[in-house]
């Protein structure tokens, strides 16, 4: 009968690259994910010139209507939530901002009380 060891599982060196691969599979799915979100704003961009221009010319009522801009209104909003997906909700007001922000009135507070 064969002796089976689980030497390589309990070996901290392939511990550490079983992680370094697993951070690295994490890393290049968020940059795939970010260079999907580029492309779908560029096209967004480039579409809705083109679409805006050629409903705004051909138009009757030119380029005053809302139907000139319903698909760049639209697709904003999908692209909006592509963004969000992408860099999450608190891209703009993240941990970081908060922490400043309540340090910096902590600061503001005890030259107050001073």
């Amino acid at each position: 009968m064969k002796k089976y060891s689980i030497e390589p599982y309990d070996n901290p060196k392939t511990n550490t690259d079983f992680k370094k691969e697993e951070a690295y599979l994490r890393a290049k799915k968020k940059v795939d994910a970010i260079v999907g979100f580029y492309w779908h704003a560029v096209s967004y961009v480039v579409v809705n010139i083109f679409l805006i221009v050629l409903i705004g010319i051909n138009s009757s009522e030119g380029f005053s209507t809302f139907g000139t801009y319903a698909t760049a209104f639209f697709w904003g909003i999908g692209l909006l939530f592509h963004f969000l997906g992408v860099f999450g909700s608190d891209f703009l007001f993240g941990k970081n901002w908060e922490k400043s922000k309540i340090e910096k009135y902590m600061k503001n507070e005890e030259q107050h009380w001073e």
